[in-house]
């Protein structure tokens, strides 16, 4: 272990959450329902999700868990090279806390915020109110009890119930009160029929900007998912049909012409590529059209000028694309709104405390790293197949020429501010 010259914090990884959250954690009286609505089933030959009792089976090879694979050590490369006809196991880490805090010493992470994974991608989906405020309380006295771990290096994004604003706001309440929560999970999707510039998000705004909890806005590639409420689905309903017609069950291919089964969308075509694009260019977008469509148009940033944000995993540069094309729309264009909207897009967005989830791997940001540097924090993604490690990025910028100073910034100093979450050095103690 490299001694390092500042201290990291992690702003994106991930958990997988384990059935004692259903079986200990949910309301006695909600267990039945709860699992009806949201459950993961990792079965030896296969896995699904369950999403208000529809099972959506995974579509990729269930002998490489790609959510949960990534180990310190590994490379990309390593990982390609997997054999498809093992079965692999998931990392340890991703579930427990000690193997956890073992990995995060070996890749150089001093503290981490805690995503979910299988309520990332079907929370939101759960239709009844009542069930989805009990399954929220139950994941967040879960990861609750993750972080006792270590308080000072584990923190969490608490799950929010927007399925009833009511009910969000008192969850919010609740966890704000407990020491690990540092954020307010939300995924940028379609919720019953519309998106987070409907007015009814209004009051969860004002709760988020009182209490001080920065919002962690982070994708999730909608493998299970009706089609319209993300890219994700979209993207691989495409991917799946870029074969010719003959590959598809439909017109008569089966095993030999390429086929194979895809539930979750409802037709029977392997994707040609090999593997889903979703994951490639899915999570940019979804944070692109957030940004552009409820923080800037819909005027969130201006409205609630105090509230913090972090928009992860979608990467950074790309925001330089919309600051310039939603500043020639809101000027050229009359946009007829609930509220006026400010037309200095570039002025409005440094103003602003809202930052983006950024990797080392961009180069963008390794060529102009000052043009960025005060305005995002850094995510490994672990343990998820594409995870970086702090060394690896800390290589990265230093092989760019990006002095130590912005790199501590980049690395921790941004997301100790964001998260109001005092930095400490512990990786490798």
């Amino acid at each position: 272990m490299t001694n390092k010259r500042f201290a990291v914090f992690d702003s994106d990884s991930h958990v997988v959450e384990t059935p004692e959250l259903w079986s200990k954690y949910l309301d006695p009286e909600f267990r039945t329902l709860g699992k009806f609505a949201l459950w993961r089933e990792e079965g030896k030959l296969g896995s699904y999700l369950k999403v208000n009792g529809k099972v959506f089976r995974d579509t990729m090879n269930s002998n490489i868990p790609r959510h949960a694979i990534w180990k310190p050590g590994m490379t990309w490369d390593k990982v390609g090279e997997l054999d498809p006809q093992t079965r692999h196991a998931a990392t340890a880490g991703a579930s427990n806390a000690e193997a956890r805090l073992r990995d995060m010493d070996a890749m150089g992470i001093d503290q981490s915020l805690l995503y979910p994974t299988w309520f990332a991608e079907g929370f939101h989906l759960v239709e009844d109110p009542d069930v989805a405020y009990a399954l929220a309380r139950a994941y967040n006295d879960w990861i609750a009890d993750f972080c006792k771990a270590a308080p000072d290096r584990l923190f969490a994004a608490s799950m929010v119930p927007l399925q009833n604003i009511d009910f969000a706001v008192e969850e919010l309440r609740r966890t704000a009160k407990i020491p690990c929560f540092r954020a307010a999970f939300i995924r940028p999707m379609f919720l019953e029929g519309h998106y987070f510039t409907h007015p009814i998000y209004d009051p969860l705004w004002a709760e988020l900007e009182s209490l001080g909890t920065t919002v962690a806005v982070h994708p999730a590639v909608g493998m299970w998912n009706p089609e319209w409420t993300s890219h994700g689905p979209f993207f691989e309903k495409i991917n799946t049909r870029l074969h010719h017609r003959s590959f598809t069950t439909a017109e008569g291919g089966g095993p030999a012409a390429g086929g194979g089964s895809d539930i979750a969308f409802g037709f029977t075509a392997s994707p040609p590529l090999g593997h889903p694009i979703a994951q490639i260019i899915a999570p940019w977008l979804d944070n692109h059209m957030f940004v552009a469509s409820t923080l800037i148009g819909f005027t969130v940033m201006q409205r609630y000028p105090n509230m913090k944000m972090v928009v992860a995993h979608g990467k950074a540069s790309w925001m330089e694309e919309v600051l310039e094309k939603m500043e020639a729309s809101t000027r050229t264009i009359p946009l007829l709104h609930y509220y006026p909207v400010r037309t200095d897009t570039e002025e409005m967005w440094e103003e602003g405390k809202i930052m983006l989830g950024f990797d080392a791997e961009e180069r963008l940001i390794q060529k102009l790293p000052d043009d960025f540097a005060e305005k995002i924090v850094w995510g490994s993604r672990y343990p998820h197949h594409d995870t970086t490690s702090a060394n690896d990025a800390i290589a990265m910028l230093t092989d760019a020429r990006v002095e130590d100073a912005t790199i501590a910034r980049m690395l921790g100093g941004n997301a100790s501010d964001q998260f109001g979450i005092e930095l400490v050095q512990k990786a490798g103690v």
